[in-house]
């Protein structure tokens, strides 16, 4: 009897400490208008007068608003977004909002009990609960970026969620989610990765990746080739499409040429390429290592900058 009182006290307790959390972690989470159908969600971030957001709710650049949690609409203008990392910042015309509370960096763990908010509208959050599955470390997402980490939770990102806050039983925001960075499973972007995009975007206005312009299949390296070159690598990146204009037109990269490394970066698939390809070798000639008839040949190419 005494046991089921205390049970019965425990689950009580939980419950009004999630509700708590919601109600602290609500007073950030905003709506967002910027597309034509259901408003998305966004947060009041701690650097003042700025909300994060999902970058694929953004179907436009200009008339963007952004209803607050008191209910009042206010105007919002574009000040960077990413669509590698999903993530959109906007400034504030003026904002009454608390900004949202951070959990230090590290403090989500596997079995965490956390809790997705989302404001798609002009009511009180709508909030989806679970438990922190996965917690990864470096990724190359779906839209194209490189990112630091990501949290999956197995809990529901209801429509309209993006750009909102997966937030831990404290009310502090853990993560940002999207529905559009993992093929169709929500993941959130970690709250320190976040802070340092949207550093990035304040000043810079974008994320800048390189484009080569090819398309590529990874394919086998035969052993006696690798002997005779002295490869470590098994695999290697056939090109099997050169975009005409684009930068490996333009360096001289063939259909059929196997590409083995590039800017000193062994390149062995897709995501090998794509990691190679950071902001670092934007406008720079870099030497390409590729096999062509079965000989290295070295090239120098010089990838743009994606847009």
């Amino acid at each position: 009897m005494n046991a089921d009182k205390d049970s019965k006290g425990l689950l009580a307790a939980l419950s009004d400490e999630m509700a708590s959390a919601v109600e602290r972690a609500g007073r950030a989470v905003v709506a967002v208008d910027g597309r034509r159908r259901l408003p998305a969600s966004g947060v009041v971030w701690p650097d003042g007068g700025i909300v994060v957001t999902a970058d694929h709710v953004l179907e436009r650049d200009e008339d963007i608003a952004v209803t607050l949690p008191d209910g009042r609409k206010v105007a919002a203008t574009l000040a960077g977004r990413d669509p590698g990392s999903d993530l959109a910042v906007l400034r504030l015309a003026e904002t009454s909002a608390a900004p949202a509370d951070l959990a230090p960096a590290d403090s989500v763990k596997v079995g965490h009990l956390v809790l997705a908010l989302g404001r798609p509208g002009t009511g009180a959050p709508v909030v989806s609960f679970g438990i922190v599955s996965t917690l990864g470390g470096a990724w190359r997402t779906a839209r194209g970026g490189a990112v630091e980490g990501y949290i999956r939770a197995d809990l529901t990102l209801y429509p309209g969620f993006s750009g909102g806050p997966l937030v831990d039983v404290q009310g502090r925001v853990v993560g940002l989610n999207s529905s559009h960075l993992a093929p169709g499973r929500g993941v959130a972007i970690p709250a320190h990765t976040v802070s340092g995009i949207v550093q990035t975007l304040l000043t810079q206005g974008s994320i800048r990746r390189a484009y080569l312009g090819v398309t590529s299949q990874p394919v086998l390296l035969p052993a006696a080739l690798r002997h005779k070159l002295g490869l470590k690598q098994e695999t290697g990146l056939i090109i099997v499409g050169v975009e005409p204009g684009s930068p490996a037109e333009k360096g001289g990269l063939l259909m059929g040429d196997v590409l083995i490394a590039l800017a000193g970066q062994a390149v062995t698939d897709g995501e090998d390429l794509q990691a190679a390809l950071g902001p670092k070798v934007v406008g720079k000639p870099v030497t390409v290592l590729v096999l062509r008839g079965g000989e290295p040949k070295d090239l120098s190419v010089t990838p743009s900058e994606r847009t």
